[in-house]
């Protein structure tokens, strides 16, 4: 695990994490949630939506750009402060999806970084893009 300071940290940097969405997860996700939209955890009624299948929830996707956040880049003692997410395809069962965020700006005098997100499945389609706002550790507290 990881812990960058503002300091420690440029424009264009970047981390990313690779996960295949499953059933098993999807259900799981569900459960936790609460979340059992029919569109992901029933296979009969997801076959008659627009996306033909089941699909993951977005949310759970868009979680990814947090596992980055928290453990590798700014990593342990960041703040979450804000994110955006535009959902732009369904994550479909055994779809293999890299999200990846990367420094676009830093603001030295709030301790605030800001990040572009996007996350693409295993045919380079993009299936979300966002923006996050993160307070990094300071440097005392690492």
């Amino acid at each position: 695990m990881n812990s960058f300071s503002i300091d420690e940290l440029k424009i264009g940097d970047s981390s990313q994490i690779k996960k295949v969405f499953n059933e098993k997860d999807v259900l799981t996700f569900a459960e936790v949630t609460t979340d059992k939209n029919p569109a992901h955890v029933d296979k009969d009624y997801a076959n008659k939506t627009m996306f033909k299948k089941q699909i993951a929830h977005g949310m759970f996707v868009g979680s990814l750009f947090s596992a980055i956040f928290g453990v590798q880049m700014p990593g342990l003692g960041s703040i979450y402060i804000k994110q955006s997410l535009k959902f732009t395809k369904p994550v479909y069962f055994g779809d293999e999806i890299t999200a990846k965020v990367t420094v676009k700006e830093i603001k030295y005098d709030r301790n605030r970084v800001v990040f572009d997100c996007i996350a693409v499945n295993q045919r380079e389609e993009t299936v979300i893009i966002g923006e996050a706002e993160i307070m990094p550790p300071r440097k005392e507290n690492k």
